[in-house]
């Protein structure tokens, strides 16, 4: 779609764009703590085509700048129609509060009935969803539980997006693509295999936007970047793109794809296909949001509530305290992570990472040992984080720590 026909189909729907301004500049640490204000009837054409407004929590800390890597926020929505299985995903637009967008976004054509849910993924610290009662309440948005938030992670919608999803798998209608095999003959990894996941898993999203010089952003869409003029890329650091866009294509892995509404209808991926692809195809062991993770605990503590809803949110069942513990996350992600990655070696050590001029092999092997570390699974029973303390087993902890060694060295093996 032109820039022209987007701006039409805009007005169509009475969805203003104001004047562009020259942003202030950005203060040497960014603010690590950002407001993403949810349009009103979010998951509404109307309100997926209205762009998201990023702004700081506390203005005292600095401003919030969509075209700042470490503050930038992504929205991503996948889309059901359940009269027929078939799905679609559209990548709703950030920009920075009170600023017009480099393009105007496109208007989705929706199916009749659609059900809709959206995934908010984010570089810093802390998104909060903000925005009227109405459009949180329209949206049924999650951000965590009560004032404990998530982090980087929010979602409106997602728990009756999977929900007809799941029924529509049932009754024939949606049909989930397998896993595939990788180069290694072993099966391709998901987003639930221990080789892949971190010390907080199933998190942020693959959506990627364009930005200019000035700031401004845009959809990532092959007319929009005509139109702009070599437009930055911006992307959220994402278990789902480090998968769709690295992983696999090193593993000679397909991802699962489905039309962007936003982009004519190209092939593209998303947290929810991720998800509902995993949930069909990952074999034992299957890794599950822990007790322990990072965002999921609350005051310092692990909430089963809380990771009740995060797991909602990604299609997971809720915890089984009889056999879910960090300490057994802990173990399989040390022997399968490490397994797959010493085995793999050859094939991730040329591939390119998310990371410019590092090698996937060594982004990999660099992000198992900080999980292993910021899990607590290599800290003594004395240790201050709760899933290390709550479950001291020394064993466990020396293993962990001879594999973090292990990792080390794996880059030059």
């Amino acid at each position: 779609m032109t820039v022209a026909v987007a701006a039409a189909s805009l007005a169509a729907v009475g969805i203003a764009v104001a004047a562009p301004r020259t942003p202030a500049p950005p203060p040497a640490t960014p603010n690590s703590s950002c407001t993403l204000k949810v349009p009103e009837d979010p998951l509404s054409a109307r309100g997926l085509a209205t762009p998201y407004q990023l702004a700081a929590t506390d203005q005292r800390q600095g401003a919030c700048h969509e075209a700042v890597d470490a503050q930038g926020a992504f929205a991503e929505a996948t889309i059901l129609d359940p009269a027929t299985g078939k799905l679609s995903v559209y990548h709703p637009l950030v920009v920075d509060a009170g600023r017009a967008p480099a393009a105007p976004p496109v208007v989705p054509a929706l199916p009749r009935n659609a059900v809709v849910g959206l995934w908010f993924g984010f570089n810093g610290d802390t998104l909060t969803l903000g925005g009227s009662p109405a459009a949180l309440k329209a949206g049924r948005c999650v951000n965590g539980l009560g004032r404990s938030l998530f982090g980087q992670v929010a979602f409106c919608g997602a728990q009756a997006f999977f929900d007809a999803a799941n029924t529509a798998v049932r009754a024939g209608k949606l049909r989930i693509p397998p896993l595939g095999r990788a180069k290694d003959g072993r099966p391709c990894p998901s987003v639930r295999d221990f080789s892949l996941v971190d010390q907080d898993q199933s998190d942020n999203v693959t959506t990627t936007y364009l930005a200019t010089r000035d700031g401004r952003t845009a959809q990532a869409t092959a007319a929009n970047a005509r139109v702009l003029g070599k437009p930055a890329t911006l992307a959220n650091g994402s278990d789902n793109r480090l998968l769709d866009a690295f992983v696999d294509p090193a593993l000679g892995c397909t991802p699962f794809t489905v039309p962007d509404l936003t982009d004519r209808g190209r092939p593209t991926t998303s947290l929810a296909l991720n998800e509902l692809q995993a949930a069909a195809g990952q074999r034992n062991p299957v890794a599950l949001v822990p007790p322990g993770d990072p965002m999921t605990l609350v005051g310092g503590k692990p909430s089963t509530a809380k990771t009740n809803l995060y797991r909602a949110g990604v299609d997971q069942p809720p915890l089984d305290r009889r056999t879910a513990s960090t300490r057994a996350y802990c173990r399989t992600l040390r022997s399968a992570g490490l397994d797959r990655l010493t085995a793999d070696r050859r094939l991730l050590r040329p591939a390119p990472s998310p990371d410019d001029g590092v090698s996937l092999l060594k982004f990999l092997t660099d992000r198992l040992q900080g999980s292993l570390q910021q899990l607590g699974c290599t800290r003594p029973a004395a240790s201050a984080h709760p899933g290390a303390a709550a479950e001291p087993d020394p064993a466990d902890q020396a293993a962990a720590t001879d594999a973090v060694r292990t990792l080390g060295t794996l880059e030059n093996g």
